[in-house]
């Protein structure tokens, strides 16, 4: 199961964080960013899969939430 519920705007990124369960019970944190420029270009996107495991989907989320947070201030 993946949770992509949890979209939301960042200084001109659209961060979707998602938490994907896996067999062994561990939850990874994905993420996908999506930035949208001006009219005349198309939006880019980044995907982000495994940034680190958790032990619930909470914590996967929180973690890849604030992932995108500092990747964008760094580099965005």
């Amino acid at each position: 199961m993946q949770n992509t519920q949890h979209r939301h705007q960042y200084n001109g990124y659209s961060i979707s964080p998602s938490a994907h369960r896996l067999p062994d019970g561990w939850f990874a944190a994905n993420l996908l960013l999506v930035r949208t420029g001006a009219l005349d270009t198309a939006p880019v996107a980044y995907n982000f899969y495994a940034l680190d495991y958790f032990d619930n989907e909470t914590q996967a989320l929180g973690h890849a939430t604030t992932w995108a947070r500092d990747w964008v201030d760094n580099r965005g």
